[in-house]
């Protein structure tokens, strides 16, 4: 994913490539788990492996928090260089993303994924995503998603570093703790109904939310920006846990945290069918669960030190372009599999993930040998 360049540091090359591979992992899980009760089985192995993979996208935003801190220039300086760095890219693929689907789906095969509707890929309707991006990312640019986000990151970051110069240790701590009660909020909403809570005029949000407000309490202190001050606390206070110290906490949280994950993500799905706002809530990537499983992901990496190396820093430049563009040859290799052999779902997966990152990763080399399309994927 993108981010600085400052300096190449071992354990946050392999970090993003670990993190790049898992994002593309959970993407080759999805078309297994929306068969839900279609076949069961499916499912069931669909959300036990994408499950185990939700410490992906934290991870991403904790390296920007590593590597982002402190802004050594202007505030514009800043904005012009980061966010004009990730508007060429989310304008090209918005346009190009659904075009590439329309080809494959109308010119090459027929999916027969659940999630693909076959009346979303005709020429009006594809039209109509390539030019509403303005708004909002759709199916074809699912991982887009990120890249919206991410230019909200870089809005504050600048903000957020003239704090964290002359905050001292325990000032950050506290604003770590108060950001850790915003993650149990999730699970908050879901019990409020389940104690009698009605809402305010038919909007559900806790804290303040409704129809006329989106901003509750712990909204300026949740979300993602709680990734990027704790990657910058965990590199300015390294924890200095002894090996055995360190698995015998991380090992059991990320045990804890993935349970939560997936055995939640069932059972949601079995008291709430139809629910996938419910269902959305359990994988939240800014919920206590993944978090549980995020932390332990970072910190283990990060004791291992490992040294700069010209292969996996190269392998890692590569992953801002690898997650761009590997959505769609996820959805190749799922086709192209599931109607050539006959697999166990697991394998499926992990196949399908191996194969999309080496054709995204080959893909992304290609772009970078051209100065015009160099800046699609860098």
């Amino acid at each position: 994913m993108e981010i600085s360049k400052r300096e190449n540091i071992g354990w946050i090359d392999l970090l993003r490539v670990v993190a790049c591979f898992l994002v593309v992992f959970s993407h080759c899980c999805d078309p297994f788990v929306a068969q839900f009760d279609n076949d069961r089985s499916t499912f069931l192995t669909g959300v036990f492996s994408g499950s185990f993979v939700r410490a992906c996208v934290p991870l991403f935003v904790m390296m920007s928090g590593v590597l982002l801190f402190p802004v050594r220039i202007s505030m514009g300086d800043f904005y012009k260089k980061r966010i004009g760095r990730i508007l060429i890219p989310l304008i090209f693929w918005s346009v190009v993303l659904p075009l590439l689907y329309y080809i494959y789906l109308n010119f090459i095969t027929t999916s027969h994924s659940p999630l693909i509707d076959p009346e979303n890929y005709v020429f009006g309707a594809t039209l109509t995503k390539i030019y509403t991006f303005i708004f909002n990312f759709n199916y074809d640019t699912t991982p887009l998603w990120y890249l919206y986000m991410l230019i909200g990151l870089y809005f504050i970051i600048p903000v957020l570093d003239v704090w964290l110069k002359q905050a001292s240790r325990r000032d950050i701590k506290l604003f770590l703790y108060v950001w850790g009660i915003s993650l149990l909020l999730p699970y908050i909403k879901m019990a409020a109904p389940l104690l009698g809570y009605t809402g305010n005029f038919g909007n559900m949000g806790i804290l303040g939310i409704c129809d006329w407000n989106d901003y509750g309490t712990f909204y300026y202190v949740s979300g993602f920006i709680g990734y990027l001050v704790l990657a910058y606390y965990l590199v300015k206070y390294p924890l200095d846990w002894s090996w055995k110290k360190m698995l015998c906490i991380t090992l059991p949280m990320f045990f804890v945290g993935y349970l939560i994950t997936s055995l939640g993500y069932v059972l949601t799905q079995k008291y709430f069918p139809g629910n996938y706002a419910y269902l959305e809530i359990v994988w939240y990537f800014a919920g206590i669960n993944v978090f549980m499983m995020t932390f332990p992901v970072f910190v283990i990496i990060q004791k291992m030190n490992i040294p700069s190396v010209v292969w996996l820093s190269r392998l890692a430049s590569y992953t801002f372009g690898i997650y761009l563009c590997h959505f769609v040859f996820v959805q190749v290799a799922y086709d192209f599999l599931t109607s050539v052999v006959s697999l166990p779902t697991f394998l499926y997966i992990i196949i399908m993930a191996i194969l999309a990152f080496v054709v995204s990763s080959f893909i992304v080399w290609i772009m970078r040998q051209f100065r015009v399309t160099r800046r699609m994927v860098m």
